[in-house]
């Protein structure tokens, strides 16, 4: 095992991709980090900056319904669901799941365990606002397309996405996180959604689309 906590995430990942199997290593950072023998690094016990930012500068006045892609604890869930959207929050870790219903005892975001890869039929085109914040950036590059075209294809609505920035001619990195491209983060155009912004901040992407509905 790893000295550093902070750093037990990448002897999981290596150990989940030697089997081709690129998620189920979620489940065991959460599961470890239960009883602190693993750290989760992107754990901010707080909202992404980011999102914070575009929620503070969005239309939204309450009503509609919300997804949060990859929710791991729930913070990023509960920003959105404070904004007054019927928020559903999922992640492929039920270790993920429960750290979140333990922090927020008392939330009205309805956090369940769910498979990007294999989610249940009638999320399709059935939020109008679906928050993406990390969750393409940390499988590897080969599962982005899949991922990508999976998020897109809950939306109804809105679409917000938060990830690193990666210069189209900077080599990838052997471990995670594999940011995304301006063509990566172009692509979640799709399914009927136009980019309404896309910002670079130095090391980041914040875009918003919209189906125009």
């Amino acid at each position: 095992m790893a000295d550093d906590p902070r750093q037990r995430y990448r002897e999981l990942l290596e150990q989940s991709l030697s089997v081709d199997d690129p998620t189920s290593w979620f489940d065991r950072l959460y599961f470890e980090a239960e009883s602190g023998r693993a750290a989760v690094p992107w754990d901010r016990h707080a909202p992404h900056p980011l999102l914070a930012l575009w929620a503070s500068q969005s239309r939204a006045d309450g009503g509609g319904t919300a997804m949060v892609v990859g929710c791991g604890p729930g913070d990023d869930a509960e920003l959105v669901a404070a904004l007054g959207l019927d928020t559903v929050a999922f992640d492929v870790s039920p270790a993920a799941i429960r750290a979140a219903r333990q922090r927020y005892p008392s939330s009205k975001v309805d956090y369940v365990v769910a498979d990007l890869f294999d989610p249940p039929p009638a999320w399709r085109q059935a939020f109008d606002l679906v928050v993406e914040v990390y969750t393409v950036q940390a499988l590897p590059w080969e599962h982005h397309p899949r991922a990508i075209e999976a998020i897109a294809s809950f939306t109804r609505g809105r679409l917000v996405v938060v990830a690193f920035a990666r210069p189209d001619t900077q080599p990838l990195a052997d471990t995670p996180p594999w940011p995304l491209t301006r063509a990566e983060i172009d692509s979640f155009a799709r399914n009927g959604l136009q980019p309404v912004s896309v910002t670079r901040t130095e090391s980041h992407w914040l875009a918003e689309f919209s189906s125009g509905t």
